[in-house]
């Protein structure tokens, strides 16, 4: 990897993680371009401020689960190939019930060009640390659908309550929200602000990155 990249986990003890997209648990229904390892990787300036909100979670009984942070520029182009492709039902009802493909990208939950790239936008939520168990949200990871919006009316009081308390947290640590998911957190001052990677996430940690654009 580039040298400013890690894998999180070896900056930040303590957190957990599920790379959706190095899986079939994602809305493409498999695993897509670039994921070659179930790992979440970032910059430095990343894991410093995960850290800073692993440790204002668990003053609040929480832990931070991550599933996705650098995303590789080849599996943005998948996404784009995947979205002109005929609908096959296989994940619409879970990911993108009132949305056809293309309306991602019209409607912000997809980029063909994604912060994730520039290595220090993370997806995330919290677990309680007592059980272990993932705190209600009202909407699961990458549901497409005006119910992953910050804000949004129709989900209970502790739903409503734990978005609060992942934003809150995350936004003390120096992150930004973005409004249409709850779980999508981007650092101010990232040190790669037009620099888009793509090299592929893979168990070799000495691998070199290369940029595709900037």
């Amino acid at each position: 990897m580039n040298g400013d990249f890690v894998f999180v986990d070896e900056l930040v003890p303590g957190i957990r993680w599920d790379a959706k997209y190095a899986t079939w648990d994602n809305f493409t229904g498999k695993p897509v371009d670039g994921y070659l390892a179930n790992r979440i990787v970032g910059t430095r300036a990343l894991c410093a401020a995960l850290e800073r909100a692993r440790g204002e979670a668990a003053s609040l009984g929480f832990g931070l689960l991550l599933w996705d942070g650098y995303r590789p520029q080849r599996a943005v182009d998948c996404f784009v190939r995947w979205s002109k492709q005929p609908e096959d039902g296989r994940t619409k009802l879970r990911h993108d019930p009132n949305m056809d493909r293309a309306e991602m990208f019209e409607r912000g939950y997809v980029a063909t060009k994604s912060g994730h790239t520039r290595g220090s936008t993370i997806d995330l939520t919290l677990y309680h640390l007592a059980t272990g168990e993932l705190a209600r949200m009202g909407g699961h990871y990458d549901l497409m659908d005006s119910i992953s919006h910050h804000g949004v009316r129709g989900i209970t009081e502790v739903e409503t309550r734990n978005r609060r308390h992942l934003r809150s947290l995350m936004e003390a640590c120096g992150f930004r929200p973005y409004d249409c998911e709850w779980w999508h957190y981007t650092l101010q001052g990232e040190p790669y602000t037009d620099t888009y990677f793509d090299f592929p996430i893979t168990y070799d940690n000495h691998r070199q990155g290369e940029a595709c654009a900037a």
